[in-house]
């Protein structure tokens, strides 16, 4: 959520940082809504300042008793207009995104992405590379029919080794975090509160993407941001502390819309997968770094187990509703001959830190400030199972287990 008071006082520039975001938010209805809003306070801070000069007096005749329950009333009728007034405000800026960094490229569209550098050469087969659905069938790893059977379109199940090598990318990924790029561990819920799904930015922007259970109110998360974003909610954090580094493994839940083309087969859109999570609340002065910082430790994920990836700068106009600043970072695919995204890594500045009330003070006697928040898929398995998949696989349909995984697998090759 943006500052009101910077929205105030630089309403020109928010506008033009929606214009480069290609989005549109309510800003006159915001600026509208303040100002009647600040010229109501005044109007109450004025009938509170009558009563109490009113209460003061020691004379209790009765037209002053009489004048103290019309303030009373007027009062009470000023109050509820004013909270009346901050919850249309507040509902308003909770539609309104981030603000670019000065840094992010404009552009129009995702075609305007730069790249900003890549890692290893795709491999050249003397062979057509069949699809992973294919191999994941022919291998009687990764069962489709039966995932329709259970939970209808866009579910599949993963068997024997197909389940193991799932679950040893997992293990993997969360071993590499916590012990090479020291990030702790957390085993978030699955189901959150309202708050935390407003608090990360997906409400009410994003209602129509997620899974609700009406009878207790509980969101199913979208990713594991969601619960790590609201870890230190309301909380003040202690000099001296930032920055914490977090990692979390979540099942993540997204009512993917269908589409046309290879999109519908396999794995790569799914309304549930497996993700692992960075997350990082810092300072502001080293919000930047830590993003480049972060975005490294999603990188090696990909350099451990051999896959061609590339990263790229994400537009103005390709950053997500939270992002001040943003990297993709996409495998390629030989089957799918793309290159698919596995991570996307964001800077949120204080935009989730204002939603979530989450502050640190910098010495002991400071103001508390307001944290930034970083967070980054560290890696996303469907799109990984996908590119092992892919890249690994062998003219005889059978495929190499990456040499990191195989204490994991237990065996060298699928077959």
């Amino acid at each position: 959520m943006l500052d009101l008071r910077f929205i105030r006082e630089n309403a020109n520039l928010v506008r033009e940082a929606f214009k480069k975001r290609g989005t549109t938010a309510p800003l006159d209805e915001i600026l509208e809504i303040d100002r009647e809003r600040r010229q109501k306070i005044i109007e109450l801070e004025d009938l509170r300042h009558q009563r109490k000069e009113i209460a003061r007096e020691r004379k209790r005749d009765e037209e002053t008793v009489e004048e103290g329950r019309d303030l009373r009333v007027m009062l009470k009728d000023m109050e509820e207009k004013v909270s009346c007034l901050d919850k249309q405000l507040l509902e308003l800026l909770l539609q309104v995104p981030n603000i670019p960094h000065a840094s992010v490229p404009i552009g129009k569209d995702e075609s305007e992405n730069i790249i900003i550098r890549s890692w290893q050469e795709p491999r050249k087969f003397d062979f057509k590379p069949a699809l992973h659905w294919q191999i994941g069938e022919s291998l009687d790893i990764i069962d489709f029919e039966r995932g329709a059977k259970l939970s209808g379109s866009r579910f599949y199940v993963l068997k024997g080794l197909g389940a193991r090598l799932q679950r040893a990318l997992i293990t993997f990924m969360l071993d590499l975090h916590t012990r090479r790029h020291s990030y702790q561990e957390i085993y978030p819920p699955f189901m959150v509160k309202k708050e935390c799904m407003v608090a990360s930015g997906n409400l009410p922007k994003f209602a129509d993407n997620l899974y609700h259970d009406e009878t207790d109110d509980f969101w199913f998360v979208p990713t594991a941001e969601v619960p790590l974003t609201s870890l230190h909610r309301n909380e003040i954090i202690s000099p001296g502390i930032l920055p914490i580094y977090y990692a979390a493994y979540t099942a993540c839940f997204r009512r993917e819309k269908m589409s046309a083309g290879k999109d519908v087969r396999g794995m790569k859109r799914g309304h549930q997968f497996d993700k692992v999570e960075l997350y990082k609340f810092t300072t502001p002065e080293t919000s930047l770094d830590e993003l480049e910082k972060l975005t490294r430790d999603a990188e090696e994920v990909c350099q451990e187990l051999g896959l061609p990836y590339r990263l790229k700068t994400l537009c103005t106009a390709d950053l997500g509703f939270a992002s001040m600043k943003s990297y993709d970072i996409e495998v390629w695919a030989p089957g799918y001959e793309e290159w698919l995204e596995a991570s996307s890594c964001s800077d949120c500045g204080d935009f989730q830190a204002r939603r979530a009330n989450i502050r640190y003070r910098p010495t002991p006697d400071a103001h508390p400030q307001f944290v930034h928040t970083i967070n980054g898929s560290g890696l996303a398995l469907p799109r990984i199972m996908i590119a092992i998949l892919e890249n690994y696989q062998q003219a005889d349909g059978s495929v190499l287990v990456p040499e990191v995984l195989q204490p994991f697998v237990g065996q060298k090759v699928i077959k």
